[in-house]
């Protein structure tokens, strides 16, 4: 004869609290941190909806379970029950860590902006820390090459008031990029511009390749671009521009939050934005 471990009803009893000790029962606060006994899950309560709890984790992500028993607060069993007073709501973070403003219009722009190389690495900034320069009057302006970077700084005549931040696609020492941005520093308007870059091939690189199921981007030979033999390696299309657009938007699908860049990319991302707010208007 089988042995059937549901029984004849799975849904018979309270399934939550078998093999477990008695519970305290303790209100779900905002904030208080538990473990779905279940799951394994360990999260922070951020709401109650229906007789449900909602806990996120470190990463941001969020659950939702029944309230009642089942988890754990500092190893000991409780019964989690909706809280009799009013709660002060959770201040919601944007995607770069920093907490929301609930409500803020957008500031009018500063004379002040930052100008981002490359189509996609504008799209990461606006993706990460969009809602920040928003708040903060930030304009940020794509670059499609910084060949001429030295005549462009001029029509924006910086200065007191008006700094110009510049985010360059690998700025390695040697380059081509380097010797751009150092002619600039030494140029007329040096002390008001900032110049800062990643050292990645592509700003592909600078996502987390845990973000994408990976150990670790794929090498890519000098022979092939790297865009095409990053698909390539994938198995995605790459025959045209089309293709590498729609892998672009796949790899920054998977982009939530600051947390899931390199940190080399994060710092001079905020280096920036610190140097173009760092002046009064």
């Amino acid at each position: 004869m089988d042995f059937d471990q549901y029984g004849d009803d799975v849904l018979a009893g309270n399934w939550r609290t078998r093999g477990t000790l008695t519970s305290a029962e303790i209100p779900a606060d905002n904030g208080l941190v538990v473990e779905e006994v279940q799951s394994g899950w360990v999260g922070a309560v951020v709401g109650i909806e229906t007789r449900m709890v909602k806990l996120e984790d470190r990463h941001g992500k969020v659950r939702v379970f029944p309230l009642g028993p089942g988890f754990l607060v500092d190893g000991k069993p409780v019964s989690l029950v909706v809280p009799s007073r009013t709660q002060t709501p959770i201040r919601k973070k944007t995607a770069s860590g920093s907490f929301a403003v609930a409500d803020a219009p957008a500031r009018v722009a500063r004379a002040s902006r930052i100008l981002v190389e490359g189509r996609h690495d504008a799209e990461l900034v606006e993706k990460v820390w969009g809602d920040d320069l928003r708040i903060e009057g930030v304009v940020v302006e794509y670059l499609g090459g910084i060949d001429d970077l030295d005549a462009l700084i001029a029509t924006y005549q910086p200065g007191p008031g008006k700094r110009i931040g510049v985010l360059v696609d690998h700025l390695v020492p040697g380059s081509k990029e380097s010797r751009i941005a150092e002619k600039v520093r030494a140029g007329k308007y040096g002390d008001s511009v900032l110049i800062v870059g990643h050292p990645y091939i592509d700003v592909w690189q600078a996502v987390l390749p845990s973000r994408l199921g990976i150990k670790e981007w794929p090498t890519v030979p000098r022979s092939i671009e790297w865009k095409k033999g990053i698909c390539k390696a994938f198995g995605w299309p790459y025959d045209d521009q089309a293709d590498i657009a729609r892998a672009w938007q796949t790899i920054l699908g998977r982009v939530r939050t600051f947390a899931d860049l390199e940190p080399a990319l994060l710092g001079r991302v905020e280096e920036l934005i610190d140097f173009v707010t760092g002046e009064p208007e």
